[in-house]
């Protein structure tokens, strides 16, 4: 099997919200940017309708200061990780030559089972899935030209549990690989219930080794889950194996 970043120097997560490059790569950017290899995340919205784990953040429950606060957080987490950032779609570089700033605003979701999520019914004109693809692919191209990448990765095509804006963000980011003409592929993680996905053309990054450095990362994502030893626990109670063992498929 082709080694995904074999000769890639300058890579592009593209990912729906903040904490998502923590929970879903984060082993894997750290792996990345201790290589050598240069990383960059750019993030489509803030967040806005992200729950608030229990406890002093609460007050930050549907207020938009929740939205600057997960900005600091994502901040905080790239540092950790290594990696340059935050950029946000919609705003310079990663907005279209000659258009004014664009803010993608979080879609909502619903629990469809315990762990397999939905579109919700009140997504409104300006979230990020009401974005036509080649618009807002338009924004990642232009920022995926300016910081000379020449890798992007994003979700699978069911956005790896189904979140409509992680789906929306996997349709985006193909379509701005092809536009910049830039290699793409997709992280395939472990399924929330624990269940190894298929391993089909996926190449494996056992990460495990990166556990204690990752630490920092995702405890600097304090209004959206906490860290029980290798489990997350997300502000609805659900349970998720860290991400220690991530894998990439190749999508040319």
């Amino acid at each position: 099997m082709t080694d995904v970043f074999e000769g890639r120097s300058r890579v592009v997560f593209f990912h729906a919200h903040p904490d998502d490059e923590t929970l879903a790569t984060g082993a894997l950017i750290q792996h990345l940017t201790r290589s050598g290899v240069a990383v960059a995340v750019v993030t489509a919205t803030r967040g806005e309708r992200g729950e608030v784990v229990p406890g002093p953040l609460s007050h930050l429950a549907g207020s938009r200061e929740l939205d600057a606060h997960r900005e600091g957080e994502l901040a905080a987490a790239l540092a950790v990780l290594g990696a340059d950032g935050p950029f946000f779609l919609g705003l310079a570089p990663a907005r279209a030559p000659g258009l004014p700033p664009r803010r993608y605003l979080d879609s909502g979701m619903r629990w469809v089972t315990e762990t397999v999520a939905g579109p919700g019914s009140d997504a409104g004109p300006d979230a990020f899935t009401s974005a036509a693809v080649a618009d807002a692919a338009d924004d990642l191209a232009a920022f995926l030209a300016a910081w000379d990448a020449d890798l992007v990765i994003s979700y699978e095509a069911d956005g790896g549990y189904g979140h409509p804006d992680h789906v929306h963000a996997h349709h985006v980011a193909r379509a701005a690989a092809a536009v910049a003409s830039v290699a793409f592929a997709e992280v395939v993680s472990i399924h929330r219930d624990g269940s190894a996905p298929t391993s089909a053309n996926v190449q494996w990054f056992d990460l495990a080794d990166h556990y204690d450095e990752l630490l920092p990362a995702l405890h600097a994502h304090a209004s959206q889950f906490t860290v029980d030893g290798r489990d997350v626990i997300h502000v609805g109670g659900q349970r998720e194996p860290l991400q220690l063992r991530t894998g990439v498929r190749w999508s040319g």
